[in-house]
């Protein structure tokens, strides 16, 4: 985590009625509210006052116990909201243009210092001194640190994405993770080549999965996705794909978003074809690698692992444009209040629960 800037170089913000956030403490325990009386807002920090977040995965995985994160901490990193406050020195949006007070928002799950040498390789979700919501600490003045909260507190080096006021919260929300992260795995398998008339396939019809299955589908490609759960696999058919228990005959493109079929991915692909990785975000059994059979069908096989600033805008552009021929609205199920977040938590990992459920603060 960054150094923040000493108090008196913070521009304070307070807060009446006190900001809420809702603070896992372990495996095991139910949520403890924190009230957050104000905030100390750095040069290009900015304050958000959430609409709407939802549950992703990850935090099922972290709350049952799958997967080390620094407690106490603010869980949720998929969000949209309205900025309330900005730091000494202003910001600007992902488009270049100054942000506003009253602006809506989504914002990338990283924050990044744009200097090091992997952030100027382009691999800014990587940065040396990383940051991400929903994943740290909490700590003195930066107690808002993820989406189950009234108000979440944007670290300078955050990409924000204004978002059109007609798109539901329930489209915007998921796309700081899940469509950000399949618009990444589709631009990095396609590596600026046309995807008209190629064959697409999908492992998982889980939200990165979906989105994938969309984007391919809207670039021409022919796609496939794979996923044992008959009624995911229907949903799935929405995005402009084929549903299938299993794939049958080789792909151009294989994007494995479950973590469960790498080794069916990677057989899957036809010579010259890409695989991308983006499921295997949990600890797994090794899987085993045939590497004369990749040689000679002259594989490219790459991991994605969050995605860049640039991805999350086009992903919103996507959802605001072209995107909207597809029900991605339909993936949230229920709307919890911040209060049940728990409840909300035990929703989100039920057999056959929807793709996301959401919590609202308001």
């Amino acid at each position: 985590m960054r150094t923040l800037l000493p108090h008196d170089e913070r521009q304070d913000v307070t807060l009446r009625p006190a900001a809420t956030a809702k603070v896992w403490l372990g495996v095991g325990q139910e949520h403890e509210t924190v009230a957050v009386p104000g905030v100390g807002l750095g040069h290009g920090d900015v304050l958000i006052a959430i609409e709407l977040s939802t549950i992703c995965g990850s935090d099922v995985h972290t709350v049952q116990g799958h997967r080390q994160v620094p407690t106490p901490l603010v869980l949720g990193h998929e969000s949209v909201g309205r900025v309330i406050a900005i730091g000494e020195g202003g910001t600007t949006a992902a488009d270049g243009a100054p942000l506003r007070i009253g602006d809506r928002v989504v914002w990338s799950v990283t924050v990044s210092c744009g200097t090091c040498d992997r952030c100027t390789a382009g691999l800014t979700q990587k940065c040396r001194t990383l940051a991400k919501y929903g994943h740290e600490r909490i700590g003195p003045r930066w107690e808002l640190t993820g989406g189950f909260a009234s108000h979440v507190h944007l670290r300078a080096g955050t990409t924000i994405v204004r978002v059109p006021e007609a798109l539901p919260a329930a489209v915007l929300a998921p796309a700081s993770c899940a469509t950000a992260t399949a618009w990444a795995a589709v631009v990095r398998g396609v590596g600026g080549r046309s995807l008209e008339g190629k064959r697409v396939l999908v492992y998982g019809a889980g939200l990165v999965g979906i989105s994938a299955v969309a984007i391919a589908a809207d670039e021409g490609a022919e796609v496939t996705v794979v996923d044992p759960s008959p009624s995911r696999r229907a949903f799935a058919e929405r995005f402009g794909g084929t549903a299938a228990a299993a794939a049958s005959g080789p792909s151009d493109l294989v994007i494995e978003a479950s973590g469960h079929a790498v080794a069916d991915a990677i057989a899957a692909a036809d010579i010259g074809g890409t695989v991308v990785l983006v499921g295997s975000v949990f600890p797994a059994e090794p899987v085993p690698f045939d590497a004369e059979s990749a040689v000679r069908r002259m594989l490219t096989v790459t991991g994605v692992h969050n995605y860049t600033g640039a991805d999350l805008a086009a992903a919103v552009g996507f959802l605001a444009g072209r995107g909207r021929a597809y029900p991605f609205a339909d993936v949230v199920g229920a709307v919890h209040p911040l209060d049940e977040v728990d409840a909300a938590l035990a929703a989100a990992e039920a057999p056959g629960a929807p793709l996301r459920v959401a919590l609202s603060p308001r």
